[in-house]
């Protein structure tokens, strides 16, 4: 793998008390200015779903084909650093973010904003693991610790400001502005990189197993594709849902073929004999399962069915950047716990909240959906240290770099994935439930004969008719959605025996 070239670069004189503090401000700056688009388009779904005409399953593609891009290229960041120098391929990654942004902005359709999604995410992809290597060569390490939790706050910090800004921007002047809203942020990132970054660091030039990295790369998006077609394609029924199995399925084979026989591996299979690694990888990617889904689902939720406006669901998902603050704050009160006792409780609290959003209805309150949401983000807090700890406490220095590639890429992988099951199965159950509801609406049915249930409507009168046939659609939908959040709350519980077979340094 390529995240060796992360590490590779030599350490530069001890630079003044000052200017560590400046370019620890201008790294923190720009890990928020990337967490800031994972969320920012999700609090504008449903009024970009109605300006683009499109179905629910159609824009989620905004947010899945984001992260998927991410996936992808993060792990060439070593390689892509090693050849292009750190600082030219920062300035080059913010460069391209800010104009991907204002692309987004200016997007007529779906198609369209979906491709500049993914530039997006494919640009901002380097700049975390960019910024984390720097912090970690920048400061000794009797400091690292500390730095590196200060610079963590950008990853959280993101999420809580852009859904508050976009949420009222986007109800203000409509949702091209959560884009443009990124660039300024663009332009200070920008500049604190020329100013603080050094230039003409050592270039290692990497070597790189292209074959590996296009298999995986076309596995990914395939699968991808698989996932968010099935539903509307028809599933297994359908040609093009099969084909995009078989190319899944082809070049997981080419790559687990030419990961087997290569000299310089995509993955280095040493990895897989680390218990702790490979635990810790599978519990990464049911995290990231967890993490983004429900702030996928909340703001289509909460406009479609209780009319909520976008500056109130903005409000919401920054309860669950909130959340996850405090949940970091309060790692460094119970540090010393051993880690597995935290990432329970996240697990635990993360099933609490999606059983708590499953009870949800149509005229579900403000305060309710504040309160689940930072629940899921305090779980998300909870876990994200000690997860990050212990799935690199028993491997060894030399394969921690390769190691950060996989952990980041399965994170994401694992977000993409469960966003279009759980939107799947928001669809299917909906149409289910709007069949079996409208069966139970004849005249024929007593219940529905009697004053009290009956009120204004008649079964005879076309407006009538309409006003029920929206409310058995609302309330379909509804149910949907309560599904897909039991779902997630159960995933939630079926995770927590991984937590049981790690180990500690201790164990």
């Amino acid at each position: 793998m390529t995240g060796a070239a992360l590490a590779a670069a030599p350490a530069a004189a001890a630079p003044s008390a000052l200017r560590q503090a400046m370019l620890l401000g201008t790294l923190t700056f720009v890990t928020m200015l990337y967490a800031m688009t994972v969320t920012i388009a999700n609090v504008s779904l449903p009024q970009m779903q109605g300006s683009l005409s499109s179905t629910p399953d159609q824009i989620a593609w905004i947010v899945t084909f984001n992260i998927v891009a991410t996936a992808v290229v993060t792990p060439i960041a070593g390689w892509l650093a090693g050849w292009l120098g750190r600082r030219r391929l920062m300035v080059w990654g913010i460069m391209g973010f800010g104009a991907a942004s204002v692309a987004c902005g200016l997007a007529t359709s779906v198609p369209e904003l979906v491709v500049y999604r993914i530039a997006q995410g494919a640009f901002g992809a380097p700049l975390v693991p960019l910024c984390q290597a720097i912090v970690i060569e920048a400061f000794p390490e009797e400091k690292r610790q500390k730095m590196m939790s200060i610079w963590g706050t950008g990853v959280i910090l993101g999420p809580i400001i852009a859904p508050a800004l976009g949420g009222a921007l986007s109800e203000a002047y409509g949702w091209r502005w959560v884009f443009f809203m990124l660039v300024p942020f663009t332009a200070v990132a920008l500049v604190g990189v020329l100013a603080m970054i050094p230039a003409g660091d050592a270039k290692s030039r990497p070597k790189l197993d292209w074959t590996g990295f296009g298999a995986l790369a076309v596995a990914i998006t395939a699968l991808q594709l698989a996932l968010d077609r099935g539903e509307r394609a028809g599933w297994l029924e359908s040609w093009e849902i099969l084909i995009y199995i078989g190319l899944c399925l082809s070049a997981l084979w080419v790559f687990g073929v030419r990961n087997a026989i290569s000299r310089t591996p995509f993955l280095n299979p040493a990895l897989l004999r680390d218990r702790n690694f490979v635990v810790g990888t599978a519990l990464i990617f049911i995290f990231g399962m967890l993490n983004f889904t429900p702030i996928t689902l909340l703001p289509t939720l909460l406009q479609t069915v209780s009319g909520f406006p976008d500056s109130i669901i903005g409000q919401i998902l920054s309860a669950r950047g909130a959340g996850t603050l405090i949940g970091f704050a309060a790692m460094f009160v119970i540090s010393g716990l051993d880690p597995r006792v935290p990432m329970m409780i996240g697990l635990g609290l993360q099933a609490w909240s999606g059983w708590l959003m499953a009870g949800f209805s149509v005229d579900v309150s403000i305060g309710q959906v504040l309160w689940a949401s930072a629940l899921q983000g305090l779980g998300v807090g909870l876990m994200w240290i000690p997860l990050s700890v212990v799935t690199f406490a028993t491997l060894p220095k030399s394969m921690v770099p390769d190691g950060t590639a996989i952990f980041h890429l399965l994170r994401n992988m694992g977000s993409s994935i469960f966003i279009s099951i759980t939107v799947a199965l928001v669809i299917r159950q909906t149409a289910v439930n709007r069949s079996e509801l409208s069966a139970a609406v004849t005249p024929y049915r007593e219940a529905f004969s009697q004053p009290g249930v009956q009120g204004s409507l008649e079964l005879d009168d076309l407006a009538s008719l309409g006003r029920i046939a929206g409310e058995i659609g609302r309330q379909a939908t509804m149910i949907g959605y309560i599904d897909a959040f039991l779902f997630f709350a159960l995933c939630a519980v079926l995770a927590a025996p991984l937590v049981l077979i790690v180990r500690t340094r201790r164990s």
